[in-house]
């Protein structure tokens, strides 16, 4: 038998994080292939056709990126706070997006909505039955 030692909570949070962090950039890249992408990214007539959104794009985005690195760093408290808060919004976030993307070409993003969903849903799950010292 092999040995399957308990994994750190901070530890699972932060893979779970990155999986949410590489499911956005696959789902983004992807769309790069759907009709009329490449041709509204040289017209500006893009979603995210001014300085304003790419700024919000990029803070949104941001956010599980950090979570990565926070969900090591921080103290178990805070921690626990801000899992269960963040991946509240962000499942709810991906919900959305998930439900207004269901068109024949955009297949591929509810999918990852609903994967990055799930992951997120954990890491609420995780971080909400965070285990308790024992004393």
């Amino acid at each position: 038998m092999l040995e399957n030692p308990q994994t750190n909570i901070k530890i699972k949070l932060a893979a779970l994080w990155t999986s949410v962090v590489f499911c956005y950039l696959y789902g983004d890249y992807f769309e790069l292939y759907t009709p009329d992408k490449v041709e509204s990214l040289l017209t500006g007539t893009n979603v995210l056709d001014s300085p304003t959104k790419l700024l919000i794009a990029s803070v949104t985005l941001a956010i599980p990126s950090l979570m990565v690195a926070l969900s090591i760093l921080l103290t178990p408290k805070v921690n626990r706070f801000l899992n269960v808060l963040i991946g509240m919004v962000f499942t709810l976030m991906m919900i959305l997006i998930g439900i207004n993307s269901l068109t024949p070409w955009y297949g591929f993003y509810v999918f990852l909505a609903f994967l990055e969903s799930i992951l997120t849903f954990t890491i609420v799950w995780l971080g909400w039955n965070w285990p308790k010292e024992v004393q």
